[in-house]
């Protein structure tokens, strides 16, 4: 494990611990955690950026979006709580970071990217890194991928003004839904959506949290 890697975990547990008395965890999945390390963060963002790839905190990766600062991406893939035989609905591929750490983790990862050039660029990227288990998909993550569900776990990366029906609907029984719901750029409520074996919906505020705004079209 490099430096950098070994540093951006040491930022992880010390959030975790900072922010146990919000989220009621102290400390994270092994799993996710292992994942985390594992992935070439400094591959998904632009080069400029390299240098800071494991800096605590979200980066600019172009079309006014982000990769999300590692507590937030280890914290939310915990949150889901994932098994390896999974299938994992994902909205806002982005760079693909995200959609990397849940392929490390579960059987098959659908991510859904609103702009193009972003899901063109992601995909070629997870390819390159021989990644065989996610599917990417071009359109509106509101409406989610009906065709693919029922999912065991999903995730938005990107705030939405409500909770999509569309995407608790796709939730199979005993799975959860992790999502930054909220005002575009203003502070959100990161939700954790739990759709339980007789099919009750409970929600829980798990942290205060910033997001870009989820769009459901882009003509980028």
């Amino acid at each position: 494990m490099s430096q950098s890697s070994k540093k951006m975990l040491a930022d992880i547990e010390r959030n975790v611990l900072q922010t146990s008395r919000y989220t009621g965890k102290h400390q994270l999945s092994s799993r996710v955690l292992a994942a985390m390390a594992e992935i070439p963060r400094e591959q998904f963002v632009p080069a400029e950026e390299k240098i800071i790839a494991y800096a605590d905190s979200p980066l600019a990766i172009g079309h006014g979006q982000t990769i999300s600062q590692p507590f937030i991406v280890a914290l939310m893939t915990d949150l889901l709580a994932l098994e390896p035989t999974d299938k994992v609905l994902e909205i806002g591929t982005g760079s693909g970071y995200q959609t990397a750490i849940l392929a490390q983790l579960a059987d098959s990862v659908y991510s859904m990217e609103v702009i193009p050039a972003l899901a063109a660029t992601a995909e070629q990227r997870l390819k390159q890194l021989h990644y065989n288990n996610i599917h990417i998909r071009t359109g509106n993550g509101y409406d989610g991928w009906p065709e693919q569900a029922p999912y065991d776990a999903i995730i938005v990366t990107a705030a939405a003004p409500y909770i999509p029906p569309a995407l608790i609907a796709q939730l199979n029984p005993g799975s959860n839904l992790v999502i930054p719901v909220g005002l575009p750029y203003e502070v959100q409520e990161l939700l954790l959506v739990s759709r339980d074996e007789q099919n009750e919906i409970t929600t829980k505020n798990i942290l205060n949290v910033t997001f870009v705004p989820l769009v459901q079209d882009s003509e980028t």
